[in-house]
């Protein structure tokens, strides 16, 4: 698309984008921004289908092609990896952006309308039901609170779309940023990121920067600039207990052979106290909320009764004093637990064996592997013979406690930036200047990005920029970006792109 952004972009004068509280971008402007986002969103991108993949690849270079931009595509074991560069000048720094180009899996039935991948403009009715809206509404005004519904509308699209429009309005302006610029499209975020993960020894040096700048996930809730400074990683690990050697009759055997779903519970029980803390030794070795931490984490907004409505608990757990504290510790989580019976009516047997599934989120002061070893050793402390395998009848024989733990391979440990760092400092003064209100700043998020692989080869500050609505219905049915979000994400993006680094 030789693209219809230029030709209707008014041309605004170049000190609209330097001045400390610019304007918002025109409706019309907006309305072209939303025309290029239904354009790239009607592209379905399941990256099962190599063809529709390279499709919207394509589209994306095409427009980074008409911004003079350097385009590539690079090879990896699955997807190519499309990376855009521009040098503005040499003795400038480079800023790496990230953005993915897939979407999750589709469940056509579960949404309200015909086609996931056909973009629908609408607005809430009085009722609260979503309405459809003709698109030749985009031709007056514009609503903020209109939204448009399709898969990956927002995530990660929507995004996309913000900072290419953000780009093609600062080169209408005859402006330009601050600092150098390439840009990352993932092709398989949602599926582990397996092509970028591949490609990190290849192209070390083509992905090489100074900072790198991470524009997925949704913002605050409140809907305000949100900068996120690092995000948990991730390990798992299963742990397994034994009753005889094959499943028995409830009647004949009901209080003779010990049923391991009674040792794998009081095991698990003994692992966190009645407040949620962990018991493991040296589970939060390290971890440290000193006063200056504690004031950032106090900033983010937050109202504990409405978010526990929200949720339907009546407490939360006290690892933190708030919810952005208890992201500041490690996890222990059991995701599942489960039996040699997985039939759909139930049987009056005793199970041979009862596994719990866990899963620990981990924090920068934590190690994935140390932290499993913990667990293990705790296991091993509660009197268990712990082994990798099923157990021997030789073992059984002799040991009368047997825990079989199976530790990850597969660890992506936290990463986090400090809020207050040079670049962190940088990036919040321009967009409390530019928004006339500081922004939103999340220490670390709770949940792990796949790329932290990425984040750790380049070993340099990066933030995370979060700009869509955070009830956009994320890898569900019905997923939908705020329109509001956009017209902001693009003020963010040209905020970020005149900063001085």
């Amino acid at each position: 698309m030789k693209t219809c952004f230029l030709n209707f972009l008014i041309l605004l004068p170049l000190a609209i984008f330097a001045q400390s509280n610019s304007d918002r971008i025109n409706d019309e402007n907006l309305r072209n921004s939303l025309l290029m986002h239904k354009e790239l969103v009607s592209i379905p991108n399941l990256p099962e289908n190599k063809e529709l993949m390279l499709k919207n690849i394509n589209w994306v270079a095409d427009q980074y092609d008409q911004l003079d931009f350097k385009t590539s595509l690079l090879e990896t074991s699955t997807l190519p990896i499309l990376l855009a560069e521009k040098v503005y000048n040499e003795d400038y720094s480079t800023v790496l952006f990230y953005f993915h180009i897939d979407g999750q899996p589709v469940d056509p039935e579960s949404w309200d309308q015909n086609d996931p991948f056909k973009p629908v403009l609408k607005e809430k009715a009085p009722n609260g039901d979503w309405q459809n809206l003709d698109w030749k509404k985009l031709e007056g005004e514009i609503n903020d609170e209109w939204r448009i519904f399709a898969r990956a509308a927002a995530d990660d699209k929507a995004p996309i779309i913000m900072f290419l429009s953000a780009l093609k309005t600062l080169k209408a302006a005859n402006d330009k940023p601050n600092f150098n610029i390439k840009v990352i499209f993932d092709p398989q975020e949602e599926y582990g990121s397996d092509a970028l993960l591949s490609s990190l020894e290849k192209y070390k040096q083509r992905y090489a920067s100074d900072y790198f700048i991470v524009m997925d996930g949704p913002a605050h809730d409140s809907n305000k600039p949100t900068l996120t400074f690092g995000c948990r990683g991730i390990t798992t690990c299963s742990i397994t207990t034994f009753g005889s050697r094959l499943p028995q009759h409830s009647g004949h055997f009901g209080n003779y052979v010990p049923n391991p779903v009674f040792s794998l519970a009081k095991l698990l029980s003994g692992m966190k106290d009645e407040n949620g803390r962990v018991l493991i030794k040296d589970y939060y070795q390290g971890i440290e909320i000193d006063s200056e931490t504690s004031k950032i984490l106090k900033s983010v907004p937050s109202d504990s009764v409405v978010f526990n409505n929200k949720l339907g608990i009546y407490t939360s757990e006290k690892v933190g004093r708030n919810y952005q504290e208890s992201l500041q510790y490690p996890s222990l989580n059991v995701r599942q637990i489960g039996t040699s019976w997985k039939g759909e009516k139930l049987k009056t047997v005793i199970p041979e064996y009862a596994t719990a599934h866990i899963d620990v989120r981990l924090v920068q002061e934590t190690d994935g592997k140390a932290q499993l070893q913990k667990i293990k050793q705790h296991i091993e402390q509660e009197g268990y013979y712990v082994i990798d395998r099923d157990p021997t009848d030789e073992e059984r024989r002799t040991y009368p406690k047997i825990a079989k733990f199976e530790a990850s391979s597969n660890v992506i440990n936290a990463f986090r930036t400090d809020a207050d760092s040079d670049f962190g400092k940088k990036i919040r003064s321009q967009l409390s200047e530019n928004f006339d209100e500081d922004p939103v700043v999340v220490r670390i998020m709770g949940g792990t990005v796949p790329i932290v692989p990425l984040i750790d080869k380049l070993d340099v500050p990066t933030i995370i920029v979060p700009m869509v609505n955070l009830d956009n219905n994320q890898h569900s049915p019905n997923e939908n970006i705020r329109i509001g979000n956009i017209r902001q994400g693009i003020k963010t993006c040209l905020s970020i792109l005149n900063t001085e680094l």
